[in-house]
């Protein structure tokens, strides 16, 4: 049975209000020597979410799937699935399966056999053997496979195995680390959307790591994004590209543009820009999204902010163009924008007082 979108909170460190907790990580922090992995850590994971860690190369998010699979041991902290204390358990005794970037599938079994492997270790009877792996394969759409061997079958096609695998040991959550990553573009988006369609019908929690932003947004209930081994936001694909906490998420979700001003009595100055914003006085930071920026005369003067330059570079997209526009005092702005400029001249370009989202400054870490 399909199951239907869920409702994000406002608050982006909890799950679900409509939905009961099913993994609580509390606290936890990891180091190797006196390299420090993940710091502080704590998220609550809902039933039946699909719940993306994203992060850049070195960020923690591997070592943190590691830790709730009970491959890794964490420094300190808690998990805890329910009631139960999961981390002072061996991974053999998790409610909770992993598929790994590579697979991992018996090259002399069959289809069928790399299915069933983990229940007949487990010994359990061999129709119920039967039942659930015939179940397991006609989920990811198998089962006309069955008797083939890995070599035989595509890299879609080993990727539901991976995940019959995993599936049929019912499992309370299913833990993904980039198993999207070793596909071509095309079967890539393919199979994000039949992972997605996947994780809905058989209704469980899949935490899914990933380092590509696309993939997150389009496969995600919620985003946690991790930066040099902290949550530097967790929050619905919406919410954290339209409302960006810091700089770091802003340019690291998409492309925008970052404008330092100074606020004075309710008025934002960036450079010879200028608009009306209810901030305290003092130094702000804004992001504005590239799509938010528009050609000139589309709003009354006096609701918009609006910016005359020379267009520095423009690059065709397809259906948009990337325009690169410097002004009179040196701001350059990058606006996305479906209209065909052919001009090298001067443009004038605006945007709505509302677009500029404050987001705090991303100080460095180690």
């Amino acid at each position: 049975m399909m199951n239907s979108f869920r409702t994000q909170t406002a608050d982006p460190t909890t799950s679900p209000s409509t939905q009961s907790t099913l993994l609580s990580i509390r606290n936890i922090a990891k180091s190797f020597g006196r390299n420090a992995v993940l710091r502080d850590i704590s998220l609550e994971i809902a039933e039946g979410e699909f719940l993306t860690i994203l992060g850049e190369s070195g960020s923690g998010k591997t070592t943190l799937l590691r830790i709730v699979a009970g491959f890794e041991n964490a420094s300190s902290g808690e998990l805890w699935m329910g009631s139960e204390r999961l981390d002072s358990q061996p991974p053999y005794r998790r409610r909770v399966n992993t598929v790994f970037q590579s697979y991992a599938l018996f090259p002399h079994l069959t289809v069928q056999e790399n299915v069933a492997y983990g229940l007949r270790v487990a010994k359990r009877p061999k129709d119920e053997i039967a039942q659930r792996v015939s179940e397991a394969l006609e989920k990811v759409k198998m089962t006309a496979h069955a008797a083939k061997k890995p070599s035989q079958i595509s890299g879609g096609q080993a990727q539901r195995v991976a995940l019959a695998r995993a599936l049929v040991n019912r499992p309370q959550l299913l833990l993904l680390d980039e198993p999207l990553s070793a596909l071509d573009a095309n079967l890539r988006r393919q199979m994000q959307v039949e992972l997605k369609l996947l994780q809905r019908e058989v209704g469980i929690a899949f935490v899914f790591v990933t380092h590509d932003q696309e993939e997150a947004m389009v496969m995600s209930d919620r985003i946690a994004l991790l930066r040099s081994g902290e949550l530097e936001q967790v929050a619905s694909p919406r919410e954290i590209y339209q409302r960006p906490a810091t700089a770091y998420v802003a340019q690291f979700i998409g492309h925008t543009n970052l404008l330092s001003g100074e606020v004075k009595s309710g008025t934002v100055r960036c450079g010879a820009l200028t608009w009306r914003a209810p901030l305290p006085d003092g130094p702000a930071l804004f992001s504005l999204r590239p799509e938010q920026i528009r050609f000139g005369g589309a709003g009354p003067a006096n609701e918009v902010v609006r910016v005359r330059g020379r267009i520095l570079q423009q690059a065709f997209h397809g259906a948009t163009e990337l325009i690169r526009l410097e002004s009179s005092d040196g701001l350059v702005l990058t606006a996305r924008t479906a209209t065909r400029v052919t001009s090298n001249g001067e443009v004038e370009l605006e945007f709505s007082p509302s677009d500029a989202v404050p987001v705090r400054e991303s100080p460095e870490r180690n």
